[in-house]
């Protein structure tokens, strides 16, 4: 995912909420002309004494509602491109058909977009991680578990030198991982890609999903455990084929 994702998740979150941007205002205020003496005003020009009558435009700050309006956009702006990766990848490893993800995205900050005053400064990523866990469940059980996987998914970069076999292999290891994640227990699995694959402290996790440490410790031992059971199951299976 890229600044793209982040600029789309951003116009369907400001879509979605009715796009409400503050603007300043200008305030003009009346010319006025100091009094003068008749020397002085006889010695001035006519352009003088018009530009010395004319308004006076002096640019005001917003303030209020309009500041206020301004500051939650930017905020959620802020929001959406800093985490609009994250969600991504949470929504993929939980089980989001790969079709779905860019409009889980975009619901995901339009959730946030219409709670943004509850959430507390700091506590976006724990609010987005729950937030996308949520439709990822709801995508399990509204469609196939067959993951959906694009045919032109851009492969990862090898520095210009991948060759077909690389990219093939690639692709398998994916297809592997997805396969394996998607048959864990969802408690499990979501404990070990937060773990695992976005580098979130055991503390961190317990303080996301709202569980003891001590929960998130011991979810991970079992899903390691389950993981490289499941992958050891896979590759013998596949070894076997092999030699058939």
């Amino acid at each position: 995912m890229s600044s793209t994702l982040s600029r789309s998740a951003f116009r369907g979150v400001t879509a979605a909420a009715g796009g409400s941007r503050g603007h300043g205002h200008v305030e003009v205020l009346p010319g006025h002309a100091e009094t003068d003496t008749d020397a002085d005003t006889d010695s001035r020009s006519d352009d003088d004494q018009a530009l010395a009558a004319a308004p006076i435009a002096v640019a005001v700050a917003p303030t209020g509602p309009i500041a206020a309006a301004r500051g939650r956009e930017q905020r959620l702006r802020s929001i959406v491109d800093d985490h609009a990766d994250f969600v991504a990848r949470v929504l993929r490893n939980a089980g989001t058909p790969a079709a779905d993800i860019d409009d889980d995205v975009q619901r995901a900050f339009i959730v946030v977009s219409r709670r943004l005053d509850e959430i507390h400064p700091g506590a976006e990523k724990s609010f987005l991680l729950r937030t996308a866990l949520n439709l990822a469940a709801h995508a399990r059980r509204t469609v196939a578990r067959r993951r959906e996987v694009a045919a032109d998914e851009a492969p990862e970069s090898d520095n210009g030198l991948t060759s077909p076999e690389r990219i093939a292999e690639q692709r398998r290891h994916r297809l592997l991982l997805d396969d394996v994640l998607s048959r864990m227990e969802e408690n499990l699995r979501t404990v070990f890609v937060l773990y695992e694959f976005e580098e979130m402290s055991m503390a961190q996790i317990a303080t996301a999903l709202e569980i003891p440490p001590g929960t998130v410790a011991s979810r991970l031992r079992r899903a390691r455990e389950d993981f490289r059971a499941r992958v050891r199951m896979i590759e013998g299976v596949t070894g076997s084929e092999d030699k058939t």
